[in-house]
């Protein structure tokens, strides 16, 4: 598989998901530590990649939505931004209900996955 099948997979199998340097613990860039600590403050899990630790990943982010820097953030497979959009739509209130949204309808699915 290569690395835009992985990004793919990636934002496929999480609904709310950052590509970001460093981990939300433990970020390496302040970009992606502001955005990483917006997205905590929302209360929502969500899943990360850290660009860092895969080369191939950190090369091809760019190309997947033409977004060329680092971090971004997704949302059921969309791209909402970078660390500027992200913080201000948590500053503005819109994140939260955002992700809290996009975490209902992965469990809804989760759910309806069981039922079948």
């Amino acid at each position: 598989m290569d690395a835009l099948e992985r990004i793919d997979q990636f934002v496929k199998e999480n609904p709310i998901l950052i590509f970001m340097k460093g981990t939300p613990q433990f970020p390496t860039c302040g970009f992606s530590s502001r955005t990483a600590e917006a997205m905590k403050g929302c209360g929502v899990p969500f899943g990360y990649v850290n660009v860092m630790a895969d080369p191939e990943i950190m090369q091809a982010l760019p190309s997947y939505q033409d977004w060329p820097t680092f971090p971004q953030v997704y949302v059921n497979g969309e791209l909402i931004g970078g660390a500027d959009i992200t913080i201000e739509m948590y500053e503005r209130g819109e994140l939260k209900p955002l992700f809290e949204k996009a975490a209902a309808e992965a469990e809804g699915d989760k759910e309806a996955d069981k039922a079948e």
